[in-house]
């Protein structure tokens, strides 16, 4: 029997499946009902977790309110084999700014509590005294999906392997590519232009989501580049423990972002790791911070 083989997704249908993963189902009394991740890798990803808690207090938030900071702590692994529920509390609505809790649960467990804040646009004073780093353009560096499936035709067939051949809707280009097969010790600094592989909606929502959804890529990796470890390899067990964004200005997730980042410490297995998000003419449009559990395998 002929072995069926299914074409590869088109950037478009994978910029839609993302988009349609971060929406959510309203259930009525600032309930919602996030959709599963289709082929994840068991665990549910962070920054899905954040995008999705996010769209719900967004969705209790007058639309002239524009989200400006969240804070999240993650709780406990979620599942892709469910999908998440989320409860959102109405805190504040003052006169400029609205402030929502949200708890993310699974089987009647949060995984997830996030505090979100919204504000009306206002005129203000203004500076910006953080400069975009001189680093190449991204269209003249290789893809990290390139390098990745590179390092995945080496490994045997199984769930590591299909994850890491698997197509993404976000294109990430490193300034400094990392090796997976040897790490080797280095200065915990990293420069990385991302964008979605096909256009977005004209929504400023979707865009905020989708940039808190790759927010949580990058900053533990971070943190480990002085160790010369890789989570790949199977040396370290990693969660995130929280995270936090700041949303400075304007933006497009379609359009060339530079993430740069950097881990000032780790210790008491624990990494400790900042962002910076610029767009491409140069305005730092989100600021992140993140700290996770990094654990040696053989410390186990």
């Amino acid at each position: 029997m002929a072995t069926l083989v299914h074409p590869a997704p088109t950037p478009e249908q994978l910029v839609a499946e993302l988009t349609l993963l971060l929406d959510l189902e309203p259930r009525g009394g600032d309930r919602f009902i996030g959709h599963r991740q289709k082929g994840g890798s068991g665990r549910v990803f962070g920054g899905q977790a954040i995008a999705q808690a996010l769209g719900a207090a967004r969705r209790t938030v007058a639309p002239d309110r524009h989200t400006h900071s969240l804070h999240a702590y993650f709780l406990r692994s979620g599942t892709d084999d469910l999908p998440i529920e989320f409860r959102v509390k109405r805190d504040l609505d003052g006169r400029s700014f609205s402030n929502r809790r949200v708890v993310a649960s699974q089987n009647g467990e949060p995984i997830l509590n996030l505090i979100a804040s919204f504000q009306t646009p206002q005129e203000g004073l203004s500076h910006q005294y953080a400069d975009m780093p001189d680093v190449p353009p991204p269209e003249e560096l290789v893809p990290d999906s390139t390098i990745r499936r590179g390092f995945a035709e080496q490994l045997p067939s199984g769930p590591m392997r299909d994850l890491m051949m698997r197509a993404r809707p976000i294109d990430f280009r490193s300034v400094e590519p990392r090796n997976w097969q040897s790490p080797g010790k280095r200065e915990p600094k990293a420069h990385c232009w991302f964008r979605t592989v096909a256009p977005l909606p004209d929504d400023p929502p979707v865009h905020r989501a989708v940039l808190a959804y790759a927010s949580d890529f990058q900053l533990l990796s971070t943190a480990i580049q002085p160790h010369g470890l890789s989570f790949h390899l199977g040396q370290l067990k990693a969660a995130s423990l929280d995270h936090a964004i700041w949303f400075h200005g304007p933006f497009r997730a379609d359009d060339w972002l530079l993430y740069v980042t950097d881990s000032p410490w780790s210790g008491l297995a624990r990494g400790f790791g900042r962002g910076q998000i610029f767009s491409r003419d140069g305005r730092l449009v989100a600021s992140v911070a993140q700290e996770g559990m990094i654990r040696p395998v053989a410390a186990e």
